[in-house]
């Protein structure tokens, strides 16, 4: 059996927080990130799901080695990248490339649509600067844009169009894995599945792996065949689609999915009952002993403070979940 493209092992990042005062010392660290673990293959999509602040853009970033993590391994096509050097990255950055979630502030408002594609072509010295225009109004046209408008500046685009250059420009290396941070919660809903369809099209074409980040849980449903749902740093529960939707194991990803709204249900008169968590979120910084979600948890019991509950394999299909109590 064929090695993953990508292999998380435990990954964790600690971002120190300092003191005020003359001598700023280290006082605590948040722990953004606490020990995740999954798995992409080559051409396959998994969706990493969960509220704000629970650390999916961070992991998204630490894969992509924008940040490097505290410990763990970040195995790509086997190799571990998570403590490499520059020399070594560079050529993987070929291979693991970003699509950012505002697109108004990921583009370079000095550069033209064309100096922007194509500046990964001139660091990487890919093409001859005679095919690089070329090439560039080819991965326009890719991505449903004109590409005789390579010599316009972002200014001069709408909120998707935008999207869709940064979608070029993450094409640019033809990577193997792409890292999806929100790419469409800035846009409105009428682009959205514009832009979701054009990369399930780019994923088709050109077998692209991605890690698609997002708290829109339908529109991961409709792009992703696998999902993870992390809650304060961890992931609590890992499943195929179909059943981590319909039938949720982990109290968290129970309590996330009935505030999605339901069409059918609606139609028919009927309502799912929603269910309100209490509380707000720990802190990153002092998260709760044992199960982290326990004190939101209607389900919590003593075993719940005391003893952590490892991610395991829950009934008879694929689902594993962090609970010690989980949903039958």
């Amino acid at each position: 059996m064929a090695a993953p493209l990508l292999e998380v092992r435990d990954l964790v990042m600690h971002f120190p927080v300092k003191s005020r005062g003359v001598i700023a010392r280290t006082v605590g660290h948040v722990k953004a990130v606490d020990g995740v673990s999954f798995t992409v293959e080559a051409g396959q999509s998994l969706g990493l799901v969960g509220e704000s602040g629970c650390g999916k853009t961070t992991t998204g970033r630490l894969i992509t080695r924008l940040q490097k993590p505290t410990s763990g391994q970040i195995l790509f096509e086997g190799q571990d990248i998570a403590q490499a050097g520059p020399r070594v990255l560079k050529p993987l950055r070929r291979e693991i490339q970003m699509i950012f979630q505002d697109p108004y502030t990921s583009l370079n408002p000095r550069q033209t649509v064309g100096e922007i594609v194509g500046a990964p072509l001139v660091i990487h010295k890919l093409v001859p600067a005679s095919q690089r225009l070329a090439r560039v109004q080819e991965l326009l046209e890719v991505v449903g844009l004109n590409p005789e408008h390579y010599n316009r500046y972002p200014h001069e685009f709408s909120g998707g169009q935008r999207q869709r250059i940064g979608i070029a420009r993450a094409l640019t290396l033809q990577p193997k894995l792409l890292v999806a941070d929100e790419p469409v919660s800035a846009l409105d809903v009428s682009i959205q599945a514009q832009v979701i369809n054009l990369m399930q099209d780019l994923q088709r074409e050109f077998n692209i792996a991605f890690l698609f980040i997002a708290h829109d849980l339908s529109i991961v449903r409709h792009f992703c065949p696998e999902v993870a749902v992390m809650y304060l740093g961890k992931i609590v529960e890992k499943a195929p689609r179909d059943e981590l939707y319909e039938h949720p194991k982990h109290p968290y990803t129970k309590a996330l999915l009935s505030a999605v709204p339901n069409i059918e249900q609606a139609v028919l008169g009927g309502r799912r009952e929603r269910i309100r968590l209490q509380g707000d979120v720990p802190s990153p910084i002092n998260p709760p002993s044992g199960c982290r979600f326990r004190t939101r948890c209607w389900k919590a019991q003593d075993i719940c403070a005391t003893t952590e509950p490892p991610l395991q394999k829950v009934g008879a299909g694929a689902d594993v979940a962090a609970c010690h109590f989980p949903e039958q």
